[in-house]
Formats: C-alpha cells, sequence, structure tokens
C-alpha cells in the first residue's frame, strides 16, 4: 500500500500537470461537419472532455481556429467555446498551424515540452504541426479519440505517418489516468470522477456505480 515517492513533475517521463500543454486546433462547425471518420456527437464530447480535463489539471491551453478574421469560417462550436471562453484563441489563414508565428510562439511561451494535441482534420491541420513540432525537438501526443478526418482511411493513414514520426497516441482516459496517477492526490480525485462520468459514457456510468457500491 506505500506508494513510490511523487516523482518530479517536471522531469517526469509520463505525462503530468506541470510537464505538458494542451493544443486543440480548428473544432469549427464546418470542419465537425465533414468529419467521417468517427460518430461526430463523440468526437465533440471527447475533444470537450479534453478541454475539460486540461482546465481541472491547469495544463496551459494553446488554441486555434482558422479563417475566422476573414470571414472565412466561423467560431469554435459553442460546446467549446463554453469551456475555452475566457481564453485567447490564435486564428490564422495557413492550414498548417506551425507556420503561424502568433500560434508557435504561443506554443513555446508555455514552457512544456510535451504537446497533447487534438485537431481537425487528422490528415491535415493535425499532421503537419506534429510533424513540425517533433522535428523541433518536442513530444507530440494526438488524442486520437478526440480527433477525425475527411474519411476513415485519410484518418487512420494520417495516423500512421505521425506515429512512425514519433509522435505517441493517447486517448483522453488515458491523459486523465496518467495525469492523475496516484489517488493520494486527493485536490483533483473529485475533477477525475466527474470528468470520467461525464465523458465516459457507458463506462463512466459502470465507474460510477462502482464508486458508490464501495
Amino acid at each position: 500500500m506505500t506508494s513510490e515517492r511523487i516523482r518530479d513533475p517536471e522531469t517526469d517521463e509520463l505525462l503530468t500537470p506541470k510537464n505538458a500543454a494542451v493544443v486543440i486546433i480548428d473544432y469549427q462547425p464546418v470542419q465537425v461537419n465533414s468529419i467521417a471518420s468517427m460518430d461526430r456527437q463523440s468526437l465533440v464530447d471527447n475533444i470537450v472532455g479534453l478541454a475539460k480535463i486540461a482546465r481541472a489539471y491547469e495544463l496551459p491551453i494553446v488554441h486555434s481556429t482558422v479563417n475566422v478574421q476573414t470571414g472565412l469560417n466561423k467560431p469554435p462550436i459553442p460546446q467549446l467555446r463554453q469551456v475555452l471562453g475566457d481564453l485567447p484563441t490564435y486564428d490564422r489563414t495557413s492550414i498548417n498551424a506551425w507556420e503561424d508565428r502568433e500560434f508557435v510562439d504561443a506554443v513555446k511561451s508555455t514552457g512544456r515540452g510535451k504537446l497533447v494535441m487534438a485537431a481537425l482534420w487528422t490528415e491535415a491541420c493535425l499532421t503537419f504541426p506534429t510533424l513540425d513540432a517533433l522535428r523541433e525537438g518536442y513530444e507530440v501526443y494526438p488524442v486520437v479519440d478526440a480527433v477525425g478526418g475527411t474519411s476513415l482511411i485519410s484518418h487512420e493513414v494520417a495516423l500512421r505517418r505521425i506515429e512512425q514520426a514519433g509522435a505517441r497516441p493517447i486517448t483522453w482516459v488515458q491523459l486523465l489516468c496518467e495525469l492523475q496517477r496516484d489517488w493520494s492526490r486527493k485536490e483533483t480525485v473529485g475533477d477525475f470522477t466527474r470528468l470520467f462520468i461525464e465523458t465516459g459514457g457507458t463506462a463512466g456510468l459502470q465507474f460510477a456505480y462502482d464508486r458508490d457500491e464501495r
């Protein structure tokens, strides 16, 4: 029953609230409505869950949109704006967010070397900044159940491409467990349970049932 001494959260090899940042790119109506690789409602639930996890564990969040200021695209979906509403949004015209100076400066200003990244589409707005960030020495963790492509094959090939380049795929549940890591971190146990239930669907309901039975 004795856990090892809690590791240095800034140098830990695993993700912690002190060594990771979350990057969210282009969850706008046109992009969400064009997703064909997974159920769109599940996609929305998962990206909102990811944003809530980042806020609960106080990870820096870099949020980017494309072509809102030009009038060619709409702001992010309201479910995500509700969670991220008070944070700055870095709008750009480039498909590859890493080719936008303000976005890259915002990522670098977090001081974090591990980037938990989600973007639409997988084959473009996730792939391109992931490859560039990897080349600059970042560790990139694409949240595979919170991203989607215009077809299943486009999504899967894009994930294979970035994984072969060194990206480290993760799911929102894995991220939540990795940030919590130890139930002795009691200050976030309540957030863990709430987020698991809110985002976990059937699994979340079973977790809640098991918890209540104990």
